[in-house]
């Protein structure tokens, strides 16, 4: 279910920036994170991208193992505390739009991508997810957020962005990075002390949902 490094460099990648660069590669297996547009104040952001652009040039992708353990140390721990804490509306804490989120991530399966994990926090989405050949990631992201976020909208009455417009992406490169991320999706929860009924779970070869 991963690329590892030597069946990368045979692939055809593309590389775009934004805020964050984005690898873009056919047929890879993606390490996915997407939050609510209000799930993080503007300041810590603003600090945290300035931070991490100064690093991410002296580290530029794809990433060694060692490069990627330093990102979410330096990084991808402080981001994801952030996220854990609740922050803003934490609009998928509703059964109702965490629903429309689930349904979603689970439209394209098995005619554009396999899905082979998530988990629906309050705040955020992260997922590990495999596109079929001839897709590529932001189109499907861009599905998959577009859709949720206008059915939430709905729900709750507003309008404007339901997501960052942003999200964060690395293509998984080995079996231990594989290991690594679904290990994480299901101690999420956990780790942020939500009861069962307040997030959604999904591990499409273990068979778990909650």
């Amino acid at each position: 279910m991963f690329n590892n490094i030597s069946d990368i460099k045979l692939l055809d990648v593309t590389v775009t920036k934004r805020n964050l660069p984005h690898w873009i590669a056919d047929h890879a297996t993606y390490w996915v994170t997407f939050r609510l547009a209000d799930s993080i104040p503007k300041s810590k952001l603003d600090a945290w991208r300035a931070e991490y652009a100064l690093w991410l040039e002296k580290h530029p992708k794809p990433w060694d193992e060692a490069a990627l353990s330093e990102y979410h140390e330096r990084f991808g721990e402080r981001l994801d505390k952030w996220l854990d804490a609740g922050m803003g509306s934490c609009a998928l804490a509703r059964p109702e739009i965490r629903e429309e989120v689930r349904k979603s991530l689970l439209y394209f399966e098995g005619t554009r991508l396999t899905l082979c994990g998530a988990v629906i926090m309050p705040t955020h989405v992260h997922c590990v997810l495999k596109l079929l050949k001839g897709w590529q990631l932001p189109i499907i992201l861009k599905s998959i957020k577009s859709a949720s976020g206008f059915q939430a909208n709905k729900i709750l009455g507003k309008t404007g962005p339901f997501w960052q417009t942003e999200s964060y992406d690395h293509i998984v490169r080995s079996e231990k990075q594989y290991e690594h991320f679904m290990r994480y999706i299901r101690e999420n929860p956990l780790k942020a002390g939500l009861k069962e009924g307040a997030y959604w779970l999904y591990d499409k070869y273990a068979q778990t949902q909650q």
